[in-house]
Order: structure tokens, then sequence, then C-alpha cells
């Protein structure tokens, strides 16, 4: 598919003429982790947790885009996930990550891939959420965010930290916050400040009230209508990882967007902010 249609997919799949009710309740399903005083992780191992919530022309309020890749059921070939600049074939192309790690967990949560740096002692968990359930994953992002869950995985014979154990979560997908309302405040539960990365249309405006409480960093986030592709997650964590300044993360995630849409470094600099 030419990219310069998927990239007017994903801008024209941004709500504005079009609302749909969603019917995905935060207590229609159990999501279990680990207790959050039982975690105990390797902490000189460094972790980026991402959630991405599946395109999904049925379940979220966006104007349709083509079945095949707003199937929120679909991994393979959806818009956020299985296309060529989705999270799970970008990253798995890149040469600074390798997937050491694939796995289903349930219906709800589909996908999981755990990737390497081959730069560094990060780790990056990234979490396929069925589109019907984009609700419950921006809960569990700001739940994370708050450190009200916090979880940990083994890989081989390490034991890395994610959701509020990670030290950075990033979101991935629609802004549902437009069509929804969560209740939950997300107070910080421990006072640790975590980075967070949000990449969904208006992420500043709709997302920032209830990220405020979380205490978490706003390391990139946008102000306007976007297409939340991989390669500004790549980039953006790859000046992150070499522990660079926000504004480093920031310009290296308009970098990306500025030469994959073919706009002036401004406008993506514009786009795409950092902090508060």
């Amino acid at each position: 598919m030419n990219r310069f249609f998927v990239f007017a997919l994903a801008l024209i799949s941004c709500p504005g003429t079009q609302k749909k009710e969603v019917t995905a309740s935060l207590s229609s399903q159990k999501i279990s982790h680990t207790n959050v005083n039982s975690a105990v992780f390797d902490s000189s191992k460094k972790t980026i947790h991402v959630f991405v919530a599946l395109c999904d022309n049925k379940y979220q309020g966006i104007v349709p885009v083509p079945p095949k890749i707003g199937n929120g059921q679909d991994l393979n070939n959806n818009l956020y996930w299985g296309c060529g600049y989705g999270v799970r074939s970008y990253f798995k192309n890149s040469k600074q990550w390798k997937m050491v790690r694939k796995y289903a967990i349930d219906s709800i949560q589909m996908e999981r891939l755990i990737f390497k740096s081959t730069i560094s002692d990060y780790y990056l968990v990234a979490d396929a959420w069925n589109g019907k359930y984009i609700k419950e994953c921006t809960a569990e992002f700001f739940k994370s965010c708050a450190a009200q869950i916090k979880d940990t995985l083994q890989v081989n014979n390490t034991s890395i930290g994610i959701n509020g154990n990670a030290s950075l979560l990033a979101y991935v997908g629609h802004d549902g916050l437009i069509d929804f309302k969560l209740l939950n405040e997300y107070k910080n539960g421990d006072g640790i400040t975590r980075d967070a990365i949000m990449l969904a249309c208006y992420s500043k405006r709709f997302f920032g009230p209830l990220l405020a409480a979380t205490k978490a960093n706003p390391i990139v986030w946008s102000s306007g209508l976007m297409a939340p592709e991989a390669y500004i997650l790549h980039d953006a964590i790859d000046s992150y990882i070499k522990k660079q300044p926000a504004e480093n993360v920031r310009n290296s995630a308009a970098a990306a967007y500025s030469k994959y849409q073919k706009c002036s470094l401004k406008a993506a600099r514009n786009l795409l902010v950092t902090g508060w």
C-alpha cells in the first residue's frame, strides 16, 4: 500500500466528523498482574513498555479506514501493528532492536513482543491491545504511569520490570479520550517520576489532565492531528536510551516525522512537543 495513502488514512481516522459508542467496560474484563509489593526485578536492566491500541473501525470513534487495516482484532494487517509502519513490523526490522520473544496473552492483550536493544541494556516490551478495548488499554497506561500497577517479566535468566516498574511508558494509537472519559484520578502511588510518550491526536490536550496526577514526565506528545507511526517512537527511544535530554528526544521524534511525512521540521516540531 502506498505510504502516503496510509498517512492520509491515519489522519482521516482521527475524530471530528464521526463518533461511535465505545461499548467496552473497564469492569467487563479482568486483567491480572503481579502484586505491587512483591514485584522483584533487576533494576540495572531498564525497560520501555509500549501500549498499542489497535486501529478499529467498529469500536473506536474514528472515521473508518479500509477494513483490512482497520480491523482491531487482526494483528497482522492492523495499521498500528502489522502494517509496515506499525510497531511490530518497524521494530522487528530495526537493526537497533532484536526480538527475543513473542507470545499471545489473551483476547484483550492479543500479542506481546519483547525486544532487547543491541546498543544498551534496555528492553522494550510492546503490547497489542484488541481495538475493542481501547478504554482498558488507555487506563492501563495511566495506571502504569502512576505505579498503580507494577509487574515483572522473566526474559531468559533476567527479571525485568514492566508497567509501573518500567522507566518509560508509551501509548500509541487513536486518542480515545476524545470519545470517552476515565474517572480514576490515577494519583502517583510511590513518589517515583516515570517518563511518558503519547503518540495520538491532540494527546497533550486530552492526556494532560490525567497524566498530571501520575507525576509522569511527558517526553513527547502531540498538539494536533497526527499519524502515530512507529518510526516516531523508534527514533525518540533511540535518543532516550542514549540518555539525551528531553528536548533531544523530542527533536529526534520530530526529525523522523518530518522525514517520513515530507513536512517541514518546523511543522513537525510544532506538532510533537515536550514537557508541560
